[in-house]
């Protein structure tokens, strides 16, 4: 990380919606190395991913996102910067439970967007909502800023409606909004994506099952590329009332990405064909031009090195030889 970053980042009053979670945990780390002043909003105490470095944080709010009263928990939180990745984020879930999921991503992120609001004029920075390029739907070209929404799940559909709305509050209230979305994102602490499902399967040496026989694409961006990324964003006033993609702009086959696993973690795991998902997409690569020209970026880890990182981890942990 640049000196830059750091500087900038010292002892700034930083608010992480769903710090918890997968991205939000690496990024809450991140930025307490970088000596900012960390309040976290979660929907329950227990910190899964965050215990061990409770006692550094400066709030712990603990708060249903959808609720009203989560405009004036931000608000008295009175942060600088806000990166807001309070979400359900399991595609499947959103298929059994769709009125719960878009409660907590849209309603979610409107009260976010209102605190935003009301702290306009109270020195806040920058808002940073983590959309997701599943909004865009299947392209048969690499996605564009520009192209349109066509979500196929009730998931993508809740963040594509967050979305929207983040643009309609730049827009209407000229609010500081940066808006970023990230294609799929893969790390150790992952533990509800395809890629951990596989390498869970790969290590006992289980059948992979791939629906539709895992010939749909995926471009795939590695935790700590993307946690770089939301730093930049952060950090350069140039990202202001910006939409950017952010991908590793390789698209790759679910087939591939399973046989990737089954070498690099030597399984015996033999790949079987099921029946496809509803509302699946088949082809989905991001054009991340906008994000690299402005911001001078490359992503740093390719996809062996990524799995290898993760695969590596999960046998240290889990003491498998």
């Amino acid at each position: 990380m640049s000196s830059l970053l750091r500087e900038f980042y010292k002892n700034k009053r930083i608010l992480i919606t769903g710090a918890d979670g997968f991205i939000g945990s690496y990024l809450t780390e991140k930025l307490l190395d970088c000596g900012a002043l960390v309040s976290i909003y979660v929907h329950s105490d227990k910190l899964k991913n965050l215990n061990s470095i409770k006692s550094k944080l400066k709030n712990i709010i603990v708060g249903d996102i959808s609720n009203i009263n989560t405009v004036d928990l931000i608000t008295k939180n009175n942060p600088e910067i806000i990166f807001h990745l309070a979400a359900e984020s399991d595609v499947r879930n959103s298929i059994e439970n769709p009125i719960e999921v878009n409660k907590i991503n849209l309603d979610g992120t409107l009260n976010v967007l209102e605190a935003t609001r009301l702290l306009k004029d109270k020195g806040l920075e920058r808002l940073i909502f983590v959309s997701s390029y599943l909004v865009y739907g299947t392209k048969h070209n690499k996605i564009k800023e520009s192209d349109n929404f066509e979500p196929n799940t009730p998931y993508a559909a809740s963040k594509a409606a967050a979305d929207l709305y983040c643009q309609s509050y730049l827009k209407t209230f000229n609010l500081p909004i940066v808006i970023i979305r990230p294609s799929n994102i893969y790390g150790y602490r992952q533990n509800k994506n395809f890629i951990r499902l596989f390498i869970d399967s790969a290590l006992k040496d289980q059948d992979i099952r791939l629906e539709g026989g895992g010939s749909q694409t995926r471009d795939l961006i590695y935790i700590d590329d993307v946690i770089e990324s939301l730093l930049i964003i952060g950090y350069d006033k140039k990202a202001t009332g910006e939409t950017f993609n952010l991908g590793s702009e390789s698209e790759i086959s679910i087939k591939e990405i399973a046989e990737k696993i089954i070498n690099i973690s030597g399984s015996k795991s033999k790949i079987i064909s099921v029946e496809q998902r509803q509302g699946q997409d088949l082809r989905l690569c991001c054009d991340v031009s906008k994000f690299k020209r402005l911001f001078n970026w490359e992503p740093k880890i390719n996809i062996e090195g990524g799995l290898t990182k993760i695969i590596s981890c999960i046998k240290k942990d889990e003491n498998i030889i």
